[in-house]
């Protein structure tokens, strides 16, 4: 590992320059860009790490725990870990270790190249309150003085702490039970060249000078960790190395051989990075608050298992080959069927839970934060978890569907979970609901999920004929039937040619992208033919694809909010099976320049190209997958028909 390390100097590895964090000054430079990180993670949490190396988030023990580093959210009272160099004049690079989630941040200076590789060890076993968070540092050429600045703040700003200093470095134990321990390479008060470590207000600082070729030095943060103790260089290799072997192996397991394979690698390993290993369940994303609009109220907490975001995440791993995430995620959510069987007032199943399972989402704000420039409020937890969503079982049948086309056949107490559920479907997919984008505005008859009702009762009604398995399909076939001809009838406006939100609206809305995806409607369809065309009017803009519009149909929130990453890589999918292959690469092409310095996206693009909204999105990720391999397929077959009928080539 060491050896790669020190390679990554060359210039194949330099990726492009990102601004470092600007002085402290107004509200908007005190934060950077949200597109301005990398993300590590060990598979039970999660970290950013932003291009001047101040790792500004990070929730301990859990993605859904309170945070201990949250400046990305308030710069003064939520806490960051930052190391860079003490002269404030030097350009910064990152870039991910080839083939892993190991981070490099790069500083040049006028006196030297030095590097951060930020990693956090996997932990491949069960729940733990142990995390490791390592920071290892080498020069490259020259000399550079770093600074380390690590500032704890506990339970989102709100949990005094304690500072207990030692040599080999210091606890920090928070009133809320938490504990946090620095150990290092460094010693207090070492001889001149060396480091010194001495308090900052409630945190500590350490300022150490390195030379070219040195490497060995860092710290690692260890939460519930004990007492600190001095690391050996050797420690720091050994840890790099087990990471390292980890995401390669993970990485080579890949099964995918198509067009775009490395944005396709990098978002496999985003999702794999928004797992909680313990249960196999993702999260929407890796963090909260992060606005859809600078300065505004959409401001929510993604640190939850949807489930239509981890049914749509395990589909696009299992299509990589990834066969045992998606095994893991079916049996997560057959869990919470047999659990939550009983029908109540949102329907047999909730929409989202924590990744344990467990469904306490009570939504709260947090009034002490500033919010991301100035975006307020700051809120944790999720008010939308006991929403009715009908979509849900469209996306939760297709899942086992899919699973089991991939050698993953539901096992028996399964299918009477799922049977219960589709019964449960069949009686009641004729009511208003909320819809997929969790309107606060009243339920009404939306079209998507009526047609994902239409989804879950065939898919399910194909498993039972598969398999011979017990099922009312009499039942199920005739709601099916019922549901595609209303959402034929009265889901499709004739006045604007196009299937709209809801029944009652002239309104568009680009998750009915996913209505020939899943096979509800032909692509060359005239009517979904005719939808495209009013989308293409008044949906996208210069390639980017709005949700909605929300002026045009209120949600019961205040403000606009940028075009939805998911919907432009769902518009790509939808291209490319109608056939407009040339539009379909086009737009996937220009996306990419959306993407950040590492390839990762948030949940949305601003006016002008900025990422906006919680990050980064598993949505967006799952469906860069899906769209790159509809058009690899296709493209491959339009090459194969063209060599087959070289006169009718272009």
């Amino acid at each position: 590992m060491r050896d790669q390390f020190l390679a990554c100097d060359r210039d194949q590895c330099d990726h492009r320059d990102a601004a470092g964090r600007q002085e402290r000054g107004g509200t908007v430079h005190r934060y950077p860009n949200i597109s301005d990180h990398g993300l590590i993670g060990d598979l039970q949490t999660a970290a950013l790490v932003s291009t001047d190396g101040t790792i500004d988030f990070f929730c301990c023990p859990r993605f859904d725990s309170p945070t201990v580093f949250a400046s990305l959210l308030d710069a003064e009272k939520g806490g960051h870990f930052r190391i860079s160099p003490v002269a404030d004049n030097y350009v910064t690079k990152q870039l991910y270790f080839p083939n892993t989630a190991m981070l490099i941040t790069r500083f040049m200076t006028p006196d030297g190249v030095g590097e951060v590789l930020d990693f956090m060890p996997v932990i491949e076993g069960g729940p733990t309150d142990r995390h490791r968070l390592v920071r290892y540092l080498r020069v490259a050429r020259g000399t550079m003085q770093f600074a380390a600045d690590f500032q704890p703040r506990f339970d989102y700003g709100r949990a005094a702490h304690r500072m207990e200093f030692s040599e080999s470095g210091a606890v920090f134990r928070g009133d809320d039970g938490m504990e946090l321990t620095l150990h290092s390479t460094a010693r207090v008060k070492e001889s001149e060249g060396r480091a010194v470590i001495e308090r900052a207000g409630d945190g500590l600082r350490a300022t150490f000078t390195m030379r070219e070729g040195q490497s060995g030095r860092g710290i690692v943060l260890e939460s519930m960790g004990g007492e600190p103790r001095t690391l050996q260089p050797a420690d720091l290799e050994q840890l790099a190395d087990d990471t390292a072997k980890f995401w390669k192996s993970w990485q080579g397991r890949s099964t995918y051989t198509g067009r775009w394979r490395e944005m396709v690698t990098r978002s496999a390993m985003t999702l794999k990075l928004l797992t909680y290993n313990p249960t196999g369940a993702p999260v929407a994303a890796a963090t909260f608050g992060l606005p859809e609009q600078e300065g505004g109220e959409r401001n929510w907490d993604y640190r939850f298992t949807w489930i239509r975001d981890g049914a749509l995440s395990m589909h696009a791993l299992a299509s990589l080959g990834y066969r045992e995430e998606a095994a893991r995620f079916g049996v997560w959510m057959r869990d919470r069927a047999i659990a939550d069987a009983a029908p109540n007032g949102s329907g047999p199943l909730k929409i989202m839970y924590r990744v344990d399972g467990s469904s306490n989402l009570a939504e709260d704000n947090l009034d002490h934060f500033e919010g991301w420039r100035g975006s307020r409020p700051v809120r944790i937890g999720n008010g939308a978890a006991d929403q009715l969503q009908l979509d849900i079982y469209g996306e939760a049948s297709r899942a086992v569907y899919v699973g089991d086309g991939y050698g993953l056949p539901i096992a028996y107490q399964g299918w009477l979970a799922l049977t219960k559920i589709i019964d449960w479907v069949a009686d009641n997919w004729d009511q208003p609901d909320e819809g997929v984008w969790e309107a606060r505005s009243g339920r009404r008859d939306f079209t998507y999920g009526r047609f994902q009702c239409w989804v879950a009762l065939d898919r399910a009604i194909k498993l039972a004929q598969r398999h011979g398995r017990p099922a009312n399909i009499t039942k199920w076939a005739a709601a099916r039937d019922r549901i595609y001809a209303q959402v034929m009838t009265r889901g499709f406006n004739a006045k604007v040619k196009a299937f709209t939100q809801h029944y009652a609206t002239e309104v568009l809305d680009s998750s009915l992208l996913m209505m020939p995806i899943e096979g509800f409607i032909a692509p060359n369809d005239p009517m979904w033919v005719s939808t495209m065309d009013a989308m293409d009017k008044q949906l996208v803009s210069d390639s980017l694809v709005y949700r909605y519009n929300p002026a045009a149909s209120p949600d019961g929130l205040h403000g606009d909010e940028g075009t939805f990453s998911l919907c432009t890589y769902l518009y790509v999918d939808a291209l490319a099976r109608a056939g407009r292959l040339d539009d379909a690469v086009l737009i996937f092409e220009k996306m990419s320049t959306y993407g950040n310095h590492l390839g990762l996206y948030s949940e949305e693009i601003g006016a002008t190209g900025e990422q906006l909204g919680n990050f980064p999105q598993a949505f967006t990720h799952l469906a860069l997958i899906n769209a790159a391999i509809t058009l690899n397929n296709e493209l491959d077959r339009r090459e194969h028909t063209a060599e087959r009928s070289p006169a009718m080539a272009p």
